[in-house]
């Protein structure tokens, strides 16, 4: 006896056409079967017998109609995420198929969050194109809240930086490249730039850049000011923008929090001065996500061991 899930499976496969999968995103996004319908050139009764002709196949009610149209059921979301990430692959493959048809030997799009971006994804972009000189590359920065979305649907192949501690852990896979750690660092003109064996107690009275509220760091810092005795900075600053961060310290006494990887260079270079103050929270993986149920194309995979050579020869213990 074949068993729903089989049963299931041999329907998409034979029955299933991209059309039906089109009306479902289109009718999920406008909430109303006539405007999904008119965007795609026909008529509502034959859009209404399109989405009948889904429910039977996959044996859900997909939608519930209300006073003001209709809107998804559990199951629809579920179909219409899925339709969503098949258009986006299919879009990722004409891409791909373009870059190829130009001289291009692939294509990878990589999300950075702020601790990746100013070292280990240009070092691991050197290596790429030292082995793949025709690969396109596009970068996307942003935090974890903007980059997992498009990672999960496909628009983004992987996103490199601190791994996500919780969220999303269940959708994605993890490869960790190495530890990094938070510190504090200002201007060179701030009066704490010099001061040896700072206390937290020297900072409060200057103004801090921290992350957006949504971010793991911002909460452990929220929750180390907290322990202060309430303490709230005077000025709060939130940006993952390191050229705005970076300007910002220079002209204004401030106190940054920023990955270690992310300011080493400045500092080394003397545009910027970390402060003798250990930072007690923050430390953490950084590494790469990726879907835990998609292949990478070629060139993906050769981004990816590219990062792996990247981290490995900035952080060997040799």
């Amino acid at each position: 006896m074949i068993g729903r899930h089989s049963r299931i499976v041999d329907r998409a496969l034979t029955r299933l056409k991209l059309r039906q999968l089109r009306l479902l995103v289109a009718v999920g996004s406008h909430g109303n079967i006539q405007n999904a319908a008119r965007e795609l050139g026909i008529s509502q009764p034959a859009a209404s017998k399109m989405i009948q002709d889904l429910e039977l196949d996959f044996e859900v009610k997909l939608f519930n109609r209300t006073n003001r149209g209709v809107v998804p059921t559990i199951f629809g979301e579920t179909l219409i995420r899925h339709g969503k990430l098949i258009f986006t692959q299919v879009s990722n493959a004409a891409q791909e198929l373009d870059d190829l048809n130009e001289g291009n030997s692939g294509r990878v799009v990589v999300g950075t969050l702020l601790a990746a971006s100013t070292s280990l994804l240009p070092a691991a972009i050197e290596v790429l194109l030292a082995d793949r000189p025709n690969v396109a590359v596009k970068i996307t920065e942003g935090t974890n809240e903007v980059l997992m979305p498009g990672l999960l649907s496909g628009e983004i192949d992987m996103v490199v930086g601190r791994l996500p501690s919780h969220r999303h852990r269940d959708k994605i896979r993890q490869e960790k490249l190495f530890e990094d750690r938070i510190v504090a660092v200002v201007g060179n003109q701030h009066p704490l730039a010099d001061l040896p064996d700072l206390s937290f107690a020297q900072t409060k009275p200057f103004g801090w850049i921290l992350p957006p509220l949504e971010t793991t760091l911002r909460r452990q810092a929220d929750h180390f000011f907290v322990g202060q005795q309430q303490y709230v900075p005077p000025v709060t600053i939130e940006s993952v923008s390191y050229l705005a961060n970076r300007a910002l310290l220079q002209t204004r006494d401030l106190i940054g929090l920023m990955p270690d990887e992310v300011v080493s260079q400045d500092i080394r270079n003397g545009h910027l001065s970390p402060l003798d103050w250990t930072v007690p929270f923050g430390k953490g993986p950084i590494g790469i996500s990726l879907r835990a149920d998609d292949d990478l194309s070629p060139a993906g995979r050769a981004f990816k061991v590219a990062l792996h050579r990247a981290a490995e020869a900035r952080y060997s213990p040799n």
